[in-house]
């Protein structure tokens, strides 16, 4: 790595006196200061951030992290919890696979290793939900092993550090190497943190900060004046748009009817309103004959790889009205909106509007 005129102990030395003095504060993190202490982090705390920080900001995370480790402060509590109860934590957070893999992976921790986290790379690849990313990130923030960590983040970092200009994802593999030249091999926890929070917050997509950046005078793109334009990214595909329709039924007491949908998929496990199926051509299926009326307002909700138009029909039930699977007939008083995805919430604000 002699591309640069800095060595790789002198860059992870700047980074690291600059983490030092402006390491972000954050629930899940033992910030440098308290690391000198002896302090270490937990690793079911590091874990849990490392699974809702999939795919999601920060400023989502931090409400559903505290709610969730005050309610399960152990990965024995979270591995004992019913998955209806997470599922509904979960709510509004996205990627709902993630929930359900966090409580595989407790359940896994809690029987296999008597919930005590595995603390080696290849160990914590094995579990359920943990990719090469969390691997690495939890063997090195939690327990300080040299792992190179790598998120989009750290992506940008490295492109403009070395200025190169082959798009991702195909450059994946080279910006990991320049990664792991610099990871060092003591304080390999801080460093990688360092490299996020800089990325985060000075190495940022627009408008980067080169000015107060430890990397300035070592970044070959601050040099040539390419920075804001790095990483390059292969041009997606555009989004398809998919269409659906919800039905939204309600007795005259205020009960609600819901549907549980199929543990695999798209909000997988999660309770919803009944619908049609999403695609390019929806057949109506309403859960019960009755006279549906339908709203002028849609929904509109985008997913990782398409967009949704979901159409929303409403009709009141029975009483005596008994469905079955999948069916279910939640009580006004157990009712809680915030149980349900956000592209299902959308629907019910729809329909409460006046």
């Amino acid at each position: 790595m002699r591309d640069l005129d800095w060595t790789p102990d002198e860059l992870s030395q700047d980074i690291l006196n600059w983490y030092d003095r402006n390491a972000r504060s954050m629930p899940w993190r033992i910030g440098p200061k308290e690391r000198t202490t002896g302090t270490a982090p937990d690793p079911y705390r590091v874990w849990m951030s490392e699974i809702m920080l999939q795919q999601t900001t920060v400023a989502a995370v931090v409400s559903y992290f505290e709610r969730f480790t005050r309610r399960w402060p152990t990965v024995s509590a979270l591995a004992a919890a019913q998955d209806t109860d997470v599922m509904g934590e979960w709510a509004g957070l996205g990627y709902y696979a993630r929930a359900r893999n966090l409580l595989k992976c407790a359940r896994v921790i809690v029987t296999e290793y008597d919930g005590v986290f595995p603390d080696t790379y290849d160990e914590l690849l094995t579990l359920p939900g943990v990719g090469p990313y969390t691997a690495a990130a939890v063997a090195s923030i939690a327990f300080d092993r040299p792992e190179t960590v790598l998120d989009g983040n750290v992506e940008r970092v490295m492109s403009r550090l070395h200025d190169i200009h082959t798009p991702l994802p195909g450059v994946k593999p080279e910006l990991k190497r320049l990664a792991g030249d610099l990871t060092p091999n003591a304080r390999p926890g801080d460093y990688a943190q360092a490299v996020m929070d800089l990325g985060a917050t000075i190495c940022t997509p627009k408008s980067p900060a080169c000015g107060l950046c430890p990397w300035r005078l070592p970044c070959k793109a601050r040099k040539t004046g390419t920075a804001p334009e790095l990483p390059r990214k292969t041009p997606k595909k555009p989004k398809p748009t998919r269409y659906g329709i919800v039905y939204i039924a309600q007795s005259k007491s205020g009960d609600w009817l819901l549907e549980r949908r199929p543990d695999s998929g798209l909000l997988g496990g999660m309770l919803g309103w009944p619908g049609s199926d999403w695609t390019d051509a929806p057949n109506p299926a309403p859960p019960f004959a009755a006279q549906w009326r339908e709203l002028k307002a849609e929904v509109r909700h985008t997913f990782t790889h398409f967009h949704l138009i979901l159409a929303v029909q409403y009709a009141e039930f029975p009483a005596d009205f008994s469905p079955g699977s999948p069916y279910e007939v939640i009580s006004l008083r157990d009712f809680r909106v915030s149980d349900l995805p956000t592209v299902m919430r959308k629907a019910y604000d729809l329909y409460r509007l006046p």
